[in-house]
């Protein structure tokens, strides 16, 4: 049976333009696909006819198939391609060009992640952008266009900054240069130099006094009593000298002995004759606090080739240089 289109009463037939035009532009492969609406209407068998369904069924096909073809035109022309003027094939423009603020459509704009900002380099996909950094905030659509825009705003020295960021595409739309404006909106992206660590106070320098026992104090004598004129003068000499430095951290003051006599009696005189010599520091005004004293006996010979069955004069005069006190003061440089 041959299958007519409906008509009213006087033979007419009933299908508006719309219902007419929907079975050829359905049947477009081409378009059919971008539309599942469309795609489903022509999937249907040619042999039906409009006979066979009602007039709404036939309505609720077109209406699907013109909202398709709306969004189809949407999204090759909605958005503005780019402003800034002749782009070349890398992704260079002859001069760039910011659209105006109040053109954005994400009036607001957004507070980025500064280190997702850091991560956009040259060769970035609009895919990675858009996951750095979200979609552009103006009239900017996907497909064809070379170049997208952002608002930014940045928390700085307890206020806000507003910058202006641009990103132009190659021919292939990958990203290739980089814009800001202002330009020194750029520096905001600098990381922080780290803090210099405080600089270590100056190393202290020891320097060394060697004084001669025979020069202090007569053979075997230890008191204050027992200094020699000499020795005395050389000692306010030194001390005149720590006070004068300029930060003096320690002072220490170490007896020595020679070989002759007893380990004990040789390491107690070396401790008194250190006591006295510190207690003539004091008393030249060098600070007691910083002074120390300690004997060290026989330990720390100077010389130990001496003949130790020569005569006694000549074993002492051999021995001479060991005998002596020494005054180590750490001052800086």
């Amino acid at each position: 049976m041959k299958h007519r289109a409906p008509r009213d009463r006087a033979g007419r037939d009933i299908r508006t333009r719309a219902d007419r035009s929907t079975l050829s532009w359905s049947n477009d492969p081409d378009e059919s696909e971008h539309c599942p609406a469309a795609r489903r209407q022509a999937r249907r068998p040619a042999a039906i006819s409009h006979s066979e369904e009602s007039p709404m069924q036939a309505n609720r096909f077109a209406g699907a198939a013109i909202v398709c073809s709306i969004a189809i035109g949407l999204l090759s022309a909605c958005g503005t391609r780019h402003v800034s003027r002749d782009i070349s094939a890398d992704g260079v423009p002859a001069e760039v060009v910011f659209p105006a603020k109040e053109r954005a459509i994400l009036k607001e704009g957004t507070f980025p992640n500064v280190e997702s900002l850091r991560q956009v380099a040259a060769g970035v996909t609009k895919e990675q952008l858009y996951h750095l950094l979200g979609r552009p905030h103006f009239r900017e659509g996907y497909a064809g266009v070379r170049e997208w825009d952002y608002l930014f705003h940045f928390r700085r020295d307890g206020g806000v900054t507003t910058c202006q960021y641009k990103v132009i595409f190659d021919r292939s739309y990958l990203a290739r240069s980089f814009y800001w404006l202002p330009q020194d909106c750029g520096d905001l992206l600098r990381e922080p130099v780290a803090a210099a660590a405080p600089s270590a106070p100056p190393a202290a320098a020891p320097r060394r006094f060697s004084l001669s026992a025979d020069a202090l104090f007569a053979f075997g004598q230890s008191g204050r009593g027992d200094l020699q004129s000499s020795g005395r003068a050389e000692i306010a000499r030194i001390a005149a000298e720590l006070r004068d430095a300029k930060d003096l951290r320690n002072v220490r003051v170490i007896g020595h002995t020679d070989s002759i006599g007893s380990e004990q009696a040789n390491q107690a005189l070396s401790q008194r004759r250190a006591q006295t010599v510190r207690g003539l520091l004091i008393d030249e005004g060098v600070p007691a606090r910083s002074i120390s004293a300690e004997g060290r006996g026989e330990s720390e010979p100077v010389i130990g080739d001496c003949d130790a069955h020569a005569e006694r004069a000549a074993l002492i005069a051999c021995l001479q240089p060991n005998r002596r006190v020494e005054i180590v003061a750490d001052v800086e440089q």
